[in-house]
């Protein structure tokens, strides 16, 4: 993955989003031929040259210094993710040698002993690409209890949460406000490719999700960016019913990327009941010829919006 291209393709989709009035520039009503800010107007609100600007849009400016693009995120009115991703975005390109497999990540024993410890509460540990590295029982049972529970210590075979959520009928029916978490994880998954851009593994998925689901290949367009560390979603288990839960993430300090991800219910509540039973059922083990268990599952739905 190309970081130059990628950063014009996010200049340009972020430009084409503003209007005129959105940042204080006078509308006359003229009939624009494309949408969004012309490129003379962004130079002209960051206070660089046009041909600089247009360099950088069409990759072939070498650098842009760290307060080009604090102007340029001023102008396009970024917030701190998005501010964050453009300066990933510009980087400079890393010097590559001979092309090597990347190694499977995985998760630090103090990282299993703090999942462990959470006891009762779902929690998961997810990687950079979004994979699946490890969870606890009932984790396992609220995320994806159609799935083998031992699935996540086979590197070949790891569930994919950005997967599962676009291609798997199980994950999609479990989020009632699926396009809510789908943008999420894509969020997710454009910051990661703005810090990994040389990842081979990251791009194949990012390939494979944009060639499996119309839906994916839209919301990846968008070039939208998302670093929650809390969110709440509204989510239907097949077995405890409705749900509204909270879902926290926690950075692992010694795993670059790698984040805890906790499922937690107001106290006092039907959801904080739900999940009390979840955790006291014994979850069956899927049966190992379903498409949904491997790494690279064959989609089980079509995209047929909810």
């Amino acid at each position: 993955m190309n970081k130059k291209p990628r950063l014009g393709e996010f200049l340009r989709t972020r430009r084409a989003q503003l209007q005129p009035a959105d940042v204080g520039l006078p509308d006359f009503g003229e009939r624009r031929r494309v949408p969004g800010l012309r490129r003379d107007e962004l130079a002209q609100l960051a206070g660089v040259g046009l041909s600089y600007y247009t360099r950088l849009e069409q990759g072939s400016s070498l650098n842009a210094s760290p307060e080009v693009l604090e102007a340029l995120a001023r102008a396009l009115g970024l917030d701190e993710v998005e501010r964050a991703h453009l300066h990933d975005l510009a980087g400079a390109p890393r010097r590559t040698t001979t092309w090597r497999r990347p190694a499977p990540e995985r998760t630090g024993d103090t990282t299993r002993q703090l999942v462990d410890a959470l006891g009762d509460t779902p929690a998961l540990v997810l990687g950079r690409r979004s994979d699946v590295l490890a969870w606890n029982r009932t984790g396992h049972s609220l995320f994806a209890g159609h799935l083998d529970p031992q699935i996540p210590d086979q590197p070949d075979r790891r569930p994919n949460m950005a997967r599962l959520v676009f291609l798997d009928a199980h994950t999609r029916d479990l989020f009632v406000d699926w396009p809510k978490k789908a943008r999420n994880v894509v969020g997710k998954l454009r910051l990661a490719a703005g810090r990994h851009p040389d990842d081979p593994r990251l791009a194949s998925l990012i390939g494979e999700l944009t060639m499996k689901s119309a839906e994916f290949a839209t919301m990846w367009a968008e070039h939208g960016v998302r670093k929650w560390a809390l969110a709440a979603y509204h989510m239907h288990h097949p077995v405890v019913g409705r749900m509204e839960l909270n879902l926290q993430s926690l950075n692992v300090p010694q795993e670059e990327g790698q984040r805890i991800v906790v499922a937690t219910a107001g106290a006092d509540t039907a959801s904080a009941a739900a999940l009390s039973l979840l955790s006291r059922l014994d979850t069956p083990t899927a049966p190992r010829t379903g498409h949904a268990e491997t790494a690279e599952p064959t989609p089980t739905v079509t995209n047929s919006p909810r």
